[in-house]
């Protein structure tokens, strides 16, 4: 499934997840784009478009300005419009398990964090994306999302109301822009072995999911990554407002 003369955008995609996801593309053929936030996460992101021979560019997906600049210097380098774009940037978050914030705990403030990264974040690009889409005659829109909207095995309360809110956005966005050509699909995963945020779950948590997923196992970032290359590619072209939940079978929809 060739994704030859396609670009990629993939937000926050420096390690874990991201990254897994631009190598899958990049496999397929497709030129991709590596964005990431913090400084520290410079020498990730510079070996990471080294080795996928693309550019390595910084921006805060929250901030409409420096989002705008992402797409500009995308453009100026490849010379060609971004026609996928992939919604993984994930605000500080981890997956600790018992030592999450309860309702007891937990403030408006950590929800605003999650809402701002992942809504407003997949907003702003998706903004950008629209007249690069135009200008291909179609567009891809990726958003990564998670099975705890279905199934909350682990009750991430600010985590997992940002991500069913973009799963809203998911399907309104592809309403909106099916007759243009743009699809728009959630590629929703259950727990990752292992991520940066998945780096503090306790190993019995692991082995309480695994224990109940049919699969017997948790999944990992290469494993969901390829739903985001379906998605992508020519097959999934009559797709759009969908989600795929990627977690061995623990969610069954």
């Amino acid at each position: 499934m060739s994704l030859t003369d396609q670009l990629a955008l993939i937000t926050g995609s420096s390690r874990g997840l991201g990254l897994a996801i631009a190598k899958a593309l990049h496999a397929e053929g497709c030129a991709v784009i590596i964005n990431y936030l913090q400084p520290t996460s410079a020498p990730a992101a510079t070996a990471a478009a080294t080795s996928l021979s693309t550019i390595a560019i910084r921006a805060d997906v929250t901030d409409p300005s420096q989002v705008q600049s992402l797409f500009t210097a995308a453009q100026s380098h490849f010379h060609r419009p971004i026609t996928i774009l992939v919604n993984n940037a994930l605000g500080t978050f981890k997956f600790n398990g018992p030592a999450r914030k309860t309702l007891d705990t937990i403030t408006w403030t950590d929800f605003e964090s999650q809402l701002r990264t992942t809504l407003q974040g997949a907003l702003n690009t998706t903004k950008c994306a629209l007249p690069h889409f135009r200008s291909a005659g179609h567009g891809r829109i990726i958003n990564i999302g998670t099975n705890l909207v279905q199934n909350p095995v682990v009750p991430y309360q600010d985590y997992t109301a940002a991500k069913g809110a973009l799963l809203a956005f998911t399907h309104t966005t592809a309403a909106e822009l099916g007759p243009e050509n743009i699809t728009c699909n959630m590629v929703a995963g259950g727990l990752l072995r292992i991520t940066d945020a998945s780096a503090e779950t306790p190993d019995e948590i692991f082995e309480q999911i695994a224990n109940v997923t049919p699969l017997r196992r948790v999944v990992t970032p290469e494993e969901l990554a390829g739903a985001v290359v379906f998605f992508a590619g020519l097959l999934g072209r009559a797709c759009t407002g969908q989600q795929v939940v990627v977690d061995g079978g623990l969610v069954m929809t």
